[in-house]
């Protein structure tokens, strides 16, 4: 269940390495499960920012039924925007395939198949991290959080930020591998593999769904303990 870099990285994998960056961090003992961005406008390739991320949203789905029967700690992020998409700044500007994504409109809401739970905080966002002008950090810091474990899109944008920023925050920093995708394989593999060196572990949505049996004593016949892979 380790993440084993595209065999294009395997030159930079073995400099970084032999550099002493890539260790990694594990998991802790109080997670929450982060769903960044599956919200209908992403998840639906007929948007002009979306993707086919069929895979991904299932996986998810698999992973959030391991966490609710955990108790763990779920939050799902969105994006949008008021109609005049002014509090979009620079970013809706540089990326205008956001313009679909306004408040009220469907494409807002998260996708169906991960439907919130009363419980389960919908945090709006505007930018590319979860935590740059949200309540998500005083959230987590609260519930005692040290852990936060990632799923969503896109991997080079929105999951990166959303990592990045939890990591510099001190939460130890977990992406289930097949619950993120992008809208094309070179960014996705490239920011998974710089994602991994530096921010968090990159690890098999296996590994979290043993881990979140764990924390309740229930782990599964046949189940494969979390190596922090």
């Amino acid at each position: 269940m380790s993440y084993t870099p595209a065999p294009r990285f395997a030159q930079a994998k073995q400099l970084y390495t032999e550099k002493g960056i890539g260790s990694r961090v594990g998991f802790g003992s109080r997670p929450c499960f982060l769903i960044v961005d599956f919200a209908k406008g992403f998840t639906d390739p007929s948007t002009p920012v979306g993707a086919p991320l069929d895979a991904e949203v299932e996986a998810t789905a698999a992973v959030l039924a391991a966490a609710r029967t955990a108790g763990v700690l779920i939050v799902f992020l969105t994006t949008g925007y008021q109609p005049d998409l002014r509090d979009g700044g620079r970013f809706v500007e540089k990326v205008p395939a956001l313009r679909c994504m306004v408040l009220g409109s469907r494409w807002v809401e998260i996708d169906d198949r991960l439907r919130p739970r009363e419980g389960e905080p919908v945090i709006l966002k505007k930018f590319s991290s979860g935590f740059l002008g949200t309540n998500l950090g005083p959230l987590l810091t609260s519930q005692g959080i040290d852990t936060v474990i990632i799923a969503g899109c896109s991997t080079s944008g929105c999951v990166r930020a959303t990592a990045h920023d939890a990591c510099s925050y001190g939460f130890r920093t977990i992406i289930a591998r097949e619950c993120v995708g992008d809208r094309a394989p070179e960014p996705h593999e490239a920011n998974l593999f710089d994602i991994d060196a530096k921010y968090g572990d990159v690890v098999a949505k296996e590994a979290v769904i043993a881990y979140f049996h764990q924390l309740t004593g229930q782990q599964p016949p046949g189940a494969l303990a979390p190596s922090g892979r």
